[in-house]
């Protein structure tokens, strides 16, 4: 099992950019969470398969259309920061 930790700047918000996280984060089988930051950036925490992790994290580079990622911090997860207590993917905020 892989856990990253991510933060998703740009014109991210409003932009329907965690629901279309959440749909593709389901769609790889994923488990985790997407909220929207004070700041104005997205922030989520992605567990699952490598492979699928990896995939969605190439996906979040170009997100949904209405959105402009600049860029996007990758961080290891670890099994005591943020990782999800449920086996679903989730809009927190």
């Amino acid at each position: 099992m892989t856990v990253k930790h991510v933060l998703v700047s740009g014109i991210v918000q409003g932009v329907g950019y965690r629901a279309w996280t959440r749909q593709e984060a389901v769609r790889r089988n994923l488990t985790g969470w997407v909220r929207n930051c004070a700041d104005g950036r997205v922030e989520a925490l992605l567990e699952g398969e490598s492979g699928a992790v990896d995939d969605m994290l190439d996906a979040m580079h170009q997100g949904p259309a209405l959105a402009q990622v600049e860029r996007i911090l990758v961080e290891e997860g670890s099994d005591h920061d943020d990782t999800p207590c449920s086996n679903h993917f989730e809009v927190t905020r």
